[in-house]
């Protein structure tokens, strides 16, 4: 199987910003972060667990020295003129999009996690087939159900950009306060390489099912570990679980057989298991450093 690799996009692909010299200590380290974390994005075609969380660790560092600028009252001071407030409310707008989009994905997860639990006690109790197809039903719906919402959510995200893009320039005459015009500049950068950092995380999410024809499946096992080492170098977690079941429930073959399928499940279940409880884990730290810098915006407002 092909890997499911990140379409390139220019939108995605954003250049490293440089502040003005006199910028605030803060927003040079946000511009720090921003460019650490654009590297990253940009240095692997694969969207794979570790990839994914690495991104959300990073981009909440980035919400956290946002947070700290936010705070700072000489950006309170300076955000809260008439003048601004329409990039106040643009940049309202597209966190608590941003927002929705991380609690629909900690949704996924949650669910992925309980689909998961399900499947490594029927493989591990072993009491006939029987619930074992039919955790694997359940398990193969969600994951279509799944895919459709993150295709849906990857259209939302794309028009989170596009509005970002939109996005005047400030005036000249704004543009003489260095400090104003570095905190703007990075709220639409944050906002953007948010929606990077979420495209690749739903791609990761709504990889094409793999459920191939039983005669296929001849030819797979004739390549054994092969096929095995072929499908970890090239699928991602999700993918390689697929694999895994399809191969319990359509190999059949010797004791031996059905002995070394049972155990590639339990390995992938459980590398998907720890996978997912690591995105997991970077979503609800990533939520709660939006929301707070969300909060410290609003305050700004009500100055």
């Amino acid at each position: 199987m092909a890997s499911f690799s990140k379409p390139r996009s220019s939108r995605y692909e954003i250049r490293s910003i440089s502040l003005p010299n006199r910028s605030h200590p803060t927003t040079l380290r946000i511009e720090e972060e921003l460019n650490k974390l654009k590297v990253s994005e940009a240095s692997s075609t694969t969207t794979n667990a570790e990839k994914i969380s690495s991104g959300l660790l990073g981009l909440n560092d980035v919400y956290k020295c946002l947070d700290e600028a936010l705070k700072l009252p000489l950006t309170q001071k300076a955000l809260s003129l008439d003048q601004h407030e329409r990039w106040i409310d643009e940049s309202l707008d597209a966190s608590v999009r941003l927002l929705d989009v991380c609690s629909t994905a900690r949704d996924f997860t949650s669910q992925i996690k309980e689909r998961v639990v399900d499947l490594e006690s029927a493989i591990r109790r072993k009491k006939g087939d029987s619930r074992i197809q039919m955790c694997t039903a359940k398990y193969f719906s969600f994951r279509k159900e799944m895919n459709k919402g993150a295709k849906k959510l990857i259209k939302v995200a794309k028009q989170i950009d596009n509005k970002i893009a939109s996005m005047p320039l400030l005036d000249q005459q704004l543009e003489d306060d260095h400090h104003v015009t570095a905190v703007i500049r990075v709220l639409k950068e944050i906002s953007s390489i948010s929606v990077s950092v979420y495209n690749s995380l739903l791609l990761f999410f709504s990889p094409r099912i793999s459920k191939p024809k039983f005669k296929s499946w001849s030819k797979l096992l004739d390549k054994g570990k092969v096929a095995c080492e072929e499908q970890k170098e090239n699928g991602n977690e999700l993918q390689r679980v697929d694999v895994a079941l399809n191969n319990i429930l359509k190999c059949g073959g010797s004791s031996d057989q059905v002995g070394e399928n049972m155990m590639m499940a339990q390995n992938g279940l459980e590398e998907l298991e720890a996978s997912i409880e690591s995105i997991d884990n970077g979503l609800e730290c990533l939520f709660k450093g939006m929301i707070k810098a969300r909060a410290s915006l609003l305050n700004i407002v009500s100055l």
